[in-house]
């Protein structure tokens, strides 16, 4: 089978968020890492992907640079992959777009709902895939419990509580770190910091899980740090389409959780929990029964959580190999198998409306508010 061509923009020497892409790229041999601009600082990013074995040619000093010269290539990349800042998001993702390149971006997918709706219809326009980086959905377990909601086997769904909280960024001596500020100024994170940087994940996780989308909220923000004008700490109600009730809080100032994202659903027949921390186990009970752990690996597992598992039983899988799903779907999409369970476009818009929703709400003193983009209303 030959190899699909990669490149990346931004994920560069230091970045948190590069590593994993680079490893879960290039984890199952479906992408050749081939192109890249991976620095805002032009020497440095052509100097370090060279050092990661990208040709002098493809090496390029900014993401207009990499798009022109991809463009004018026949052997240009098939897959672009966007993991700058968010205000950079839209911008790239558009251009490359609508010259003909899949895209993998990093979330949030753009800084406003308008955005959001414009690269949808760029991408089904172009017939382009284009995907946005909700990677703890592609955790096995994650994909059986999703597995088992849509088999029934909860029966209606009543309630998921989620929350993705963590303290890395509690230390206020630290605010003016980089590598946290950012996270907190509306100029390169947008209208909200803590619910669009993690909060968005465990709301994407509630959606996808259940098999269901959030259509009104109400929320309460706090910024617990003075210094920081966005918040850091939000909790945020939300009722979903089929009648779900949902609970999620999310915060970085909650010192003592390491990486803190974990998710229950309630339903009539019974319930289910994951941890981020713990991702090969689905903990399961039954109405009226006793608690069991499903273990990733195991026997009698529904074939989506069957087909991700990638080492034995009792053996953990971690976020890169998450990161690598997504990067498996991805390559089967491109060559025209699409798999159920690639977040979208369509997913990183009705999060962008969510978080403008969560936003109005908490200036609102909690007030409900659609959380739809306009494009899926009606």
């Amino acid at each position: 089978m030959t190899k699909l061509k990669w490149g990346l923009i931004g994920g560069g020497e230091g970045s948190q968020i590069g590593p994993a892409h680079r490893l879960g790229a290039q984890a199952d041999g479906h992408f050749d890492f081939v192109a890249g601009a991976l620095d805002h600082r032009a020497d440095m990013g052509r100097a370090y992907a060279q050092r990661l074995g990208i040709a002098a040619n493809r090496a390029y000093g900014d993401w207009r640079e990499m798009l022109a010269g991809e463009s004018a290539r026949e052997d240009r990349v098939d897959l672009v992959t966007v993991a700058t800042p968010n205000s950079t998001h839209f911008e790239i993702t558009k251009a490359f777009l609508e010259a003909g390149f899949n895209v993998l971006c990093e979330k949030p997918m753009t800084v406003t709902v308008e955005e959001g709706e414009e690269i949808v219809k760029i991408a089904r326009a172009n017939g382009r895939i284009c995907a946005v980086n909700y990677c703890y959905s592609a955790y096995p377990m994650i994909r059986q419990a999703r597995a088992m909601v849509r088999a029934g086997e909860l029966g209606n769904i009543r309630l998921v509580v989620t929350n993705f909280s963590h303290g890395h960024h509690g230390d206020a001596e630290d605010a003016d770190n980089p590598r946290v500020r950012w996270r907190y100024d509306p100029a390169m994170a947008g209208v909200s910091g803590q619910f669009a940087d993690c909060g968005i994940h465990a709301l994407h996780m509630a959606g996808f899980i259940c098999d269901d989308h959030v259509t009104t909220l109400s929320a309460d923000f706090a910024s617990t740090i003075s210094s920081r004008v966005l918040e850091d700490d939000a909790m945020v109600n939300f009722r979903m389409s089929k009648g779900t009730v949902g609970r999620l809080w999310t915060s970085s100032v909650a010192i003592g959780r390491q990486h803190g994202f974990d998710i229950q659903v309630f339903g009539e027949k019974g319930g289910i929990r994951w941890a981020s921390e713990q991702p090969n186990q689905l903990i399961y009970t039954r109405t009226g029964g006793r608690t069991e752990i499903i273990e990733k690996g195991e026997g009698g597992l529904h074939d989506e959580a069957t087909r991700l598992s990638r080492v034995a039983i009792a053996h953990p899988e971690g976020f890169p190999l998450a990161v690598a799903n997504i990067y498996c779907d991805l390559a089967d999409a491109i060559r025209g198998q699409a798999r159920d369970g690639l977040p979208t476009a369509e997913d990183g818009c009705r999060s962008l409306a969510a978080v403008y929703a969560a936003v109005a709400s908490a200036k609102d003193h909690g007030a409900w508010q659609e959380a739809r983009p306009p494009m899926f209303r009606g």
